[in-house]
């Protein structure tokens, strides 16, 4: 199980420490650092992340306030030199809380929270897909068009649109990458790129750091290439 994280903290010193820490935990993957809540919210629109290390006193919005304007809730370890705020985080239901400086050990410990909480989120999506339709509608123009999830053969991030190439069609909608991955069953389809999406039962062979499909190679980047060929390797015989 390979997690995304994303940095949030205005302090070098800090990122530091903390980017060295989870160098040490090979599944945990860095998709991005940023010094304030406006740049993460920026790349939560383009990226898939699971969990967040998060400082409270930043510029511009705090990282409480940054929590609270999230369409959807994720996973969070606050990070901070101010204790005060504990009771207030937890109650935003966060991982851990840590303050600086933090130990590897404690940061090792809220992980650790961190892997057990995602676990049992991905036992419970499981359940709720096996009762998932197997079709989705997206509006195209002034149309709302069905796809069938089997037809897919990978989508492709245009800025702010995705193209959706299926066997018999190609469709542009206005929607964003990460949207478009979470109303796809997991266990069909897999981001490998920052600007693709792919359905793995639709790939004919991988080529290197790319997969061919329909006679399209489509590359598989180095943010996503832990997560990928540790699917393959699990389906090799």
């Amino acid at each position: 199980m390979t997690i995304n994280c994303l940095l949030v903290d205005d302090e070098p010193l800090a990122m530091t420490i903390l980017e060295d820490y989870i160098h040490h935990i090979p599944s945990l993957n860095i998709v991005a650092k940023c010094n304030n809540a406006f740049e993460a919210a920026d790349v939560l629109r383009r990226e898939s992340v699971q969990l967040l290390f998060l400082d409270i006193q930043m510029p511009k919005l705090t990282g409480l306030d940054f929590m609270q304007t999230l369409d959807t809730p994720i996973e969070t370890i606050i990070t901070t030199a101010y204790p005060e705020f504990a009771v207030k985080g937890f109650e935003l239901d966060v991982v851990d809380y840590l303050i600086k400086p933090i130990g590897e050990q404690r940061f090792m410990k809220a992980v650790n929270k961190a892997f057990r909480r995602l676990k049992a989120k991905e036992i419970d999506l499981s359940h709720y897909e096996e009762d998932r339709y197997d079709y989705m509608y997206v509006k195209s123009e002034y149309k709302l068009i069905k796809v069938n999830f089997d037809d897919i053969l990978y989508i492709e991030g245009m800025k702010d649109y995705v193209r959706i190439v299926t066997t018999n069609q190609k469709i542009m909608t206005l929607q964003s990458m990460k949207r478009t991955l979470e109303d796809l069953p997991t266990k069909n389809f897999k981001r490998i790129h920052r600007s693709y999406i792919i359905a793995l039962d639709k790939i004919a062979a991988v080529v290197g750091n790319s997969v061919s499909i329909n006679q399209q190679l489509i590359p598989i980047s180095q943010t996503y290439q832990e997560d990928f060929f540790e699917h393959i390797n699990k389906t090799r015989k």
